[in-house]
């Protein structure tokens, strides 16, 4: 079997700003396995946040045995980019070996649409109030924050969507203090979650807090030894393939977490739909669906996913799985 790395670059519909920065494109990491006969592909987002860069993730694929399996990758990498890339091509060339389907592989239920939600990113209350005017026929709109001054950003928010469901995704850019105090406007404003609001470092801060709103763990969880440290201080957890290192361990965080008693979110990278692909397939009877990638994109894969009034499609075969 040979393993394949090639640089992709997707530009975003309009630029894309979170509290730690913005951006104008989406550059990727592309997988591609062969062996011999069969073929399969899979994409990654390398993550700053994460200390990943497209030159540390191409060397930890570099670095892989010849003829690795997805068992033996579950060892060989550490949850993370690499891992999930690889992983995904693996599982597609296996179906594509087998003449099924992935989730037949899977053992899982032939899957369905997702409502997903609409990213606005981070931005004045001006700018965000024309955002979400714009998207207010949307369900579930999802608000980027995390500043000491988000309140006149989500009343903004609001004000343009009265309609829609929304949540809230800090990304670690609050003090416990600043949540503190906003979590009882978040709840008078309808907010249906709120994402990472504190540091992960800093999530302790938690064990005991009010949370009138349901509180999901992103940057605090990205694999299955991620859970014992959330009890108590999260409702949710945020599966993202690019955290846990691939669907195969996805599909055992989702289990594991929903045995401890957690609601289930599946968020992603900013990507194609090649990356959002195998996501659809955990985000089966998820709480919240967060895989808005390509909607996000100017440009996108061959054979892209299908988003309509439904929600988010299920691949094609000749995407991937």
């Amino acid at each position: 079997m040979t393993i394949k790395v090639t640089r992709d670059v997707f530009r975003l519909a309009q630029v894309f700003t979170i509290s730690r920065g913005s951006r104008t494109e989406a550059r990727v990491l592309t997988v591609h396995v062969r062996d011999g006969t069969h073929r399969g592909w899979g994409e990654c987002v390398p993550y700053a946040r994460y200390g990943e860069t497209l030159e540390s993730v191409e060397a930890q694929i570099a670095g892989l045995p010849e003829g690795i399996d997805r068992t033996a990758l579950q060892e060989a990498l550490p949850a993370g980019a690499a891992r999930n890339a690889v992983d995904c091509a693996l599982w597609d060339m296996e179906a594509k070996r087998a003449g099924r389907r992935v989730w037949e592989l899977a053992g899982l239920p032939a899957p369905g649409p997702e409502i997903t939600a609409y990213t606005l990113s981070l931005d004045t209350p001006e700018a965000m109030r024309a955002q979400a005017e714009k998207n207010a026929h949307r369900p579930l709109l999802k608000i980027k924050l995390g500043t000491p001054d988000d309140m006149p950003r989500l009343e903004a928010v609001r004000a343009g969507a009265p309609t829609s469901k929304i949540i809230v995704d800090a990304n670690e850019g609050w003090s416990a203090e600043i949540y503190a105090d906003l979590a009882p406007h978040l709840k008078r404003l309808g907010v249906a979650l709120v994402e990472q609001p504190l540091p992960a470092a800093e999530d302790d801060a938690l064990l005991g807090m009010e949370r009138p709103v349901p509180v999901c763990a992103d940057e605090s969880c990205h694999d299955r030894a991620s859970l014992p440290a959330l009890r108590g201080k999260y409702d949710l957890i945020n599966i993202k393939l690019d955290k846990t290192g691939g669907l195969t361990e996805a599909l055992a965080l989702r289990a594991a977490a929903q045995a401890e008693g957690y609601a289930i979110m599946v968020g992603c990278m900013v990507g194609s739909s090649l990356a959002m692909a195998p996501a659809v397939l955990v985000a089966q009877g998820a709480a919240v669906v967060d895989l808005d990638g390509p909607l996000l994109l100017a440009e996108d894969r061959e054979h892209a996913l299908r988003y309509d009034e439904k929600g988010v499609h299920p691949p094609d075969a000749a995407l991937w799985g």
